[in-house]
């Protein structure tokens, strides 16, 4: 009967055991990536009443052992380790959900730990960490040199280093030139022609704008493309801000040069010739030059508002008289005034004023004197017939009028031409350059002479176009070539020599490609729409060019990859989680806090991990897995163990029942 008590004492402990791990169930079952254990029971060792005997020989059969159970033990506690749990949604990026039979490796500051929870942060000073606990989490580095992960010792992933904060920017080195140049545009027709501009990034991530300009040349269905500045991103020329003398010193966009040799040129009509003194000397060219070609002090005397018609004499000798017919009206401001007749207006006085004394106000007549007294000798021989028809006092206007003709004397002043009246006394010579000797030679060329000795010359022309030639099919509008290829480049300097002699790099700024091919020459109604963007490739990004960008938000990728984002575009790589795998994960032990370590039966961690990949496992962002308890299955457990813990219960009560009937014997 003792026998029978001690048996439901070890059941009643063991089923109490089982009630402790179902209670642990049940406890954690909304704990993150927790997992639920189930206990297993074996009995104790028996007591032998009488071993077995074998058969005789005389026939007696064979007799089994007698032997009495002295109870029951806890075999076991199996953690249910690789049964996963269901995944809740939390959209938090660090928030992480590891399937397969790895684990995230930890550290507690003195050991690696394992964990399924994979709810983690980034602390104040930049490490990956569990959120409940503070726990490290352990990675790879990104190899400073490959920028690829190092897969090597894990390490805590500081994630938000200062390294890390920024994306270094990137050189322009693509761009593309699209849209419709309209012959009938009337800006490729200017000198200043259509405007286009590419705003593009050097190496150091400073923004400047290449400026060009379309301008048509005398050959149907081309155009040129020049480039006319760079400004940086304040505003200034970039040959101010790196103290340059040509925009060629520091960058180019094509030359294309045609060289042809003209047949023997005859000098003009009006030109004559006079060889030098000696074999090294040139000689000149002098040309007869005619009245109209000779300055004088008239023209700058002229009054706005009036209509000058002017008759020259037939013969040069008499180039000093020329009549001039004068009709209109016109109306002067008080600056027009001040500017012609030396009469101001006294802002203080509220007075108009020749040195100093007062011009009546009111009366046409006197003005008309005063203007007189007031005019060079030059300005009356022009003013003498004017009429001061009207004057606004508050408006401080004049009105003239003139309605006669009549004859100036002038005095002609030679300016700074070099003409001089020949020995004749009836033409006017002056000393020309080689280029006014001949006729037939254009402008936007360049010209060698090679001159005889009665001046006629075999003269060699060079065309230089600057910048690019830009070509297209006459016939069907589309896009032929850029200075003979499919792309022009914007080719940079190494160095740079500055107006001061120093020698400064040029290296920050990269070669950038311009792409032609996605222009067209179509009628759009006269508005031509081309321009540049940086960036090609496929999709339209390659070679584009970036500031220095800031760091923007994080990502995990399913291989546990790390990646930083950033506000230039750039995609960075920051590190690598890793996970460890053990050959019995089972025998983990669990030491709190949702996490694990290695015992002498799960197997060691080699320090270094491997790859959630490699054993066809993944890291899911945004999600975390949840215990793995099933609540039906450890209520139904509950009831088996209260019937066991019941049944035991029971034992012991009849026990006592019959040790009562057997001490009651004796009374």
């Amino acid at each position: 009967m003792m026998r029978a008590m001690y048996s439901g004492v070890s059941g009643l402990k063991t089923h109490q055991t089982k009630m402790d791990v179902i209670g642990n169930n049940i406890a954690n079952v909304n704990t993150v990536a927790f997992k639920g254990s189930s206990t297993t029971f074996s009995e104790i060792m028996y007591q032998r009443l009488s071993g077995a005997s074998g058969a005789t020989a005389n026939g007696r059969g064979g007799v089994n052992a007698k032997q009495i159970g002295l109870g029951v033990n806890m075999a076991s506690t199996t953690v249910n380790i690789t049964d996963p749990g269901a995944t809740q949604t939390t959209g938090g990026a660090f928030d992480l959900a590891i399937t397969g039979d790895s684990f995230f490796v930890v550290n507690n500051g003195s050991s690696n730990l394992f964990t399924k929870a994979g709810a983690f942060d980034v602390d104040g000073v930049g490490n990956l960490v569990m959120k409940s606990t503070g726990y490290n989490v352990m990675g790879w580095q990104v190899d400073p040199v490959t920028g690829t992960i190092r897969r090597d010792t894990v390490s805590p992933l500081r994630i938000m280093q200062e390294a890390n904060l920024t994306s270094p920017p990137e050189a322009t080195t693509l761009a593309t030139c699209a849209g419709v140049v309209d012959k009938n545009s009337t800006q490729v027709k200017t000198d200043e022609g259509y405007a286009m501009s590419l705003n593009f990034v050097d190496a150091l991530g400073y923004t400047y704008t290449a400026q060009f300009a379309v301008k048509e040349t005398n050959v149907e269905g081309e155009y040129t493309v020049e480039l006319k500045d760079v400004i940086n991103s304040l505003g200034k020329s970039i040959l101010d801000e790196l103290d340059a003398t040509t925009l060629d010193d520091i960058v180019t966009f094509g030359t294309q040069t045609q060289q042809t040799e003209s047949i023997l040129k005859k000098l003009n009509s009006d030109v004559t010739y006079e060889p030098g003194a000696n074999q090294g000397d040139p000689g000149k060219y002098i040309k007869k030059v005619l009245f109209p070609d000779i300055a004088t002090d008239y023209d700058a005397i002229r009054v706005s508002g009036f209509t000058y018609e002017e008759k020259l004499p037939a013969v040069v000798e008499n180039a000093g008289v020329k009549t001039t017919t004068v009709t209109g009206k016109a109306v002067f401001t008080k600056e027009e005034v001040a500017k012609y007749f030396n009469i101001v207006y006294n802002e203080t006085e509220k007075r108009y004023e020749n040195n100093g004394v007062e011009v009546p106000s009111d009366n046409a007549a006197a003005w008309q004197n005063f203007i007189l007294n007031a005019a060079t000798d030059e300005q009356k021989n022009s003013i003498a017939n004017f009429r001061v028809t009207n004057f606004n006092p508050d408006s401080g206007t004049i009105e003239f009028a003139m309605d006669q003709t009549f004859t100036v004397n002038e005095k002609l002043v030679m300016g700074n031409n070099g003409a001089e009246l020949d020995d004749a006394g009836t033409s006017y010579l002056m000393e020309i350059d080689q280029r006014e000797a001949y006729d037939g030679l254009e402008e936007g060329k360049q010209y060698s002479f090679n001159v005889a000795n009665d001046g006629t010359a075999v003269i060699t022309a060079t065309t230089i176009t600057k910048g690019n030639i830009l070509k297209f099919d006459v016939d069907k509008g589309t896009f032929v070539s850029i200075g003979g290829n499919d792309a022009a480049s914007l080719v940079f300097k190494d160095t740079l020599t500055t107006r001061d002699g120093q020698i400064i790099s040029l290296g920050n700024f990269s070669d950038i490609s311009i792409d032609f091919t996605g222009t067209k020459r179509f009628d759009n109604g006269g508005a031509s729409t081309m321009g540049v963007d940086a960036g090609g490739g496929q999709d339209g990004a390659e070679g584009m060019g970036k500031k220095l960008g800031a760091l923007i938000g994080l990502s995990v990728s399913q291989d546990g990859t790390i990646w930083g984002n950033y506000d230039n575009g750039n995609t960075t790589l920051l590190g690598q989680i890793a996970v460890a795998v053990f050959s019995n994960p089972a025998g983990l032990e669990k030491v709190g806090e949702n996490c694990y370590q290695t015992t002498l039966n799960s197997g060691d961690f080699d320090g270094i991990g491997q790859d959630v990949s490699a054993d066809g496992g993944k890291m899911t962002s945004g999600v975390l897995e949840m215990s793995n308890v099933d609540l039906s299955r450890e209520f139904t457990e509950m009831i088996t163990t209260q019937r066991g813990f019941q049944a035991n219960s029971r034992i012991i009560t009849t026990s006592d029942t019959l040790l009562e009937e057997l001490i009651n014997l004796k009374r």
